[in-house]
């Protein structure tokens, strides 16, 4: 069998006249951005701070010309995700994070009853599979029933700079959703904290004494009873867009805990992650995708027999 070549994420700094006689420690953190956290993490390891291919410590200080080197990668998965089969939708890969088109009814961290089908197994599989050194590092999560882009990074360098994205206007998420009947007013922000309901392990509500949280939405049509609305989120609560759709009286469709099941029209909370912006973590580029409405959703905006347009 080939043996497949292993890949290691390092950063490598050629120091200029401005860099000679500079600590590695102050390099780390001034030109190369790393957190201590990260420092801290790699000075240990043996191929984790190199000059000129050589081990250094911290409070060595490189010459102008010298190359400065850093390991990025994991070198062990302290996860405890096993790697298991199946199918993973890449819609972006670069050496820092994967952009993925995460499958309706998939979870993304492994827990009870799903020990070996999530994104997390998947995703180490994949790596597995083609030789590159990482653990599961996800930036943000998306409900089991939620399909679309969501990020992952490759490394704790990558992971920490993105989750130090979000909620500001660098990191963009831009949800579509398909809700029975419609809000009122057809656009704007819905601003309710959030806790969990008494009694219940995985049910969130409005409640006073929750945690801030802002949704807004504009509702882009209507058809057969429902409508489809766009949302965007300046919080990250759990469950948020379903919880304030249906605080304003318009559950999302197939919403078995915040509305009506109804597995005959769609099997899942119709929402779907359809557009992601962010700034690639090492290099500061722009990075925007976009997805189109799945068709499980799109389905349910065609006229029904007996319903007529509202």
């Amino acid at each position: 069998m080939e043996q497949i070549q292993r890949k290691t994420r390092r950063l490598e700094l050629v120091l200029g006249p401005e860099d000679g006689g500079v600590k590695v420690d102050t390099l780390l953190r001034r030109r190369l951005h790393l957190s201590g956290t990260v420092i801290r993490r790699i000075k240990w390891l043996p191929d984790g701070i190199l000059v000129d291919g050589a081990r250094v410590n911290t409070a060595f200080r490189p010459r102008e010309g010298q190359t400065l080197s850093v390991r990025l990668s994991d070198p062990e998965r302290r996860s405890g995700i096993l790697p298991a089969p199946g199918p993973l939708d890449i819609v972006y890969e670069d050496g820092d994070l994967l952009i993925l088109n995460k499958a309706p009814g998939v979870p993304v961290h492994p827990g009870p009853g799903h020990f070996n089908d999530t994104i997390g197994n998947f995703l180490l599989n994949y790596y597995n599979s083609e030789g590159i050194e990482g653990d599961f590092h996800p930036v943000h999560r998306l409900d089991r029933g939620t399909s679309g882009l969501m990020a992952v990074a490759k490394h704790p360098h990558a992971q920490e700079v993105l989750k130090g994205q979000l909620h500001t206007p660098a990191f963009r998420r831009v949800y579509l959703a398909v809700c029975d009947g419609g809000p009122q007013p057809p656009s704007g922000v819905v601003d309710a904290p959030l806790g969990p309901r008494e009694g219940s392990l995985v049910e969130q509500m409005v409640r006073p004494d929750g945690r801030d949280a802002r949704t807004r939405y504009e509702t882009l049509s209507r058809s057969g009873g429902r409508s489809l609305v766009r949302l965007e989120l300046d919080t990250g609560r759990t469950h948020q867009i379903r919880v304030h759709m249906a605080s304003l009286g318009c559950p999302l469709t197939g919403d078995f805990l915040y509305g009506y099941e109804d597995r005959s029209l769609i099997s899942r909370p119709a929402l779907h992650s359809a557009q992601l912006s962010l700034r690639q973590p090492v290099t500061g580029q722009e990075l925007s995708f976009t997805l189109p409405l799945p068709e499980d959703m799109a389905r349910l905006l065609t006229h029904q027999k007996g319903e007529k347009e509202p």
